[in-house]
């Protein structure tokens, strides 16, 4: 999707949070703020988000040294994932509908997304445990994705951030980690999730993880590795987790389902959801079939 107006103050806020975090020497903040800014000024809006952060970030490790700035926040909130993780996987195995409940953690754990959502603690995640668990996602949505599940020989899991794919080994378990390959991100970019993080949430050991080739916030084709292309191309069951995800592969000729919160207005809109709603949503470019849970 291309990048909206409405998306120039989020990047703008992004790229000071990340600077703020990198260093705390004010000259080199005031340069990499101008640098950015401008860069944000020059953007081609037909480039989703994504692609612009990666810029920006570029900008702050080449000028800072700093490799990866959101790594304490990425490491309390793994930590505080793997405490939960075996009372959520308690609720998922006594159930009524065990796919179903680990469907709506996964959607739960979308919410550590230190891009969107900078200021999240502890209760916030607890909240959204709780509500994952009420909250109705309307039509056959989980049905239409256990299905494709079910019936799928490769199933390949677009990865977000750190915590959140905790709740998505949940899932994993019962889509079949033996067909099942998760993809992170190559380097660090705000708190999405690298082969780092995957190990410290001990998804090595329980099914295949690989890296995209990209350090961008979300899955650009062009950028990714020929490895990666050919398994996206190749897998029966694409699955791809948030927001970034969803804004760079929404257009892109196969069938892919996402499976998010929507945090932003812009993407709401896009989907045609609440801001707020839990939303799985499969999309073929020519043909889109939507399942979108209330705000």
């Amino acid at each position: 999707m291309n990048t909206a107006l409405e998306c120039w103050p989020c990047l703008i806020r992004q790229s000071w949070e990340a600077v703020c975090l990198a260093t705390k020497i004010p000259s080199k903040r005031d340069t990499i703020m101008r640098q950015a800014l401008r860069r944000v000024s020059e953007m081609d809006l037909r480039m989703p988000p994504p692609v612009m952060a990666g810029d920006i970030h570029a900008i702050i490790r080449q000028e800072t040294g700093c490799r990866d700035p959101y790594r304490a926040f990425k490491d309390k909130y793994t930590r505080l994932a793997m405490e939960l993780f075996p009372e959520l996987r308690r609720r998922v195995a006594v159930s009524a509908d065990p796919f179903e409940t680990a469907v709506r953690l996964a959607i739960a754990g979308n919410i550590i997304d230190a891009g969107a959502l900078p200021n999240l603690n502890e209760d916030g995640v607890l909240g959204a445990i709780d509500e994952a668990l009420a909250a109705p996602i309307a039509g056959d949505a989980v049905r239409a994705l256990h299905v494709a599940a079910t019936q799928a020989e490769h199933i390949l899991y677009l990865a977000d951030n750190a915590g959140e794919i905790v709740f998505d080994r949940i899932l994993i378990e019962l889509l079949g980690p033996e067909k099942t390959t998760m993809a992170v991100r190559s380097d660090p970019i705000l708190n999405d999730a690298t082969y780092e993080d995957a190990a410290a949430a001990g998804l090595p050991g329980v099914v295949t993880v690989m890296t995209s080739g990209s350090d961008l916030p979300g899955t650009v084709l062009e950028e990714a590795s020929w490895d990666f292309r050919r398994l996206f191309d190749r897998a029966d069951l694409v699955i791809a987790k948030g927001q970034g995800n969803y804004e760079t592969l929404a257009d892109v000729n196969r069938s892919v389902f996402f499976v998010l919160r929507a945090k932003c207005p812009v993407i709401a809109a896009h989907i045609g959801c609440a801001v707020g709603a839990w939303v799985i949503h499969h999309s073929v470019v020519g043909r889109r079939e939507e399942h979108v849970g209330r705000e």
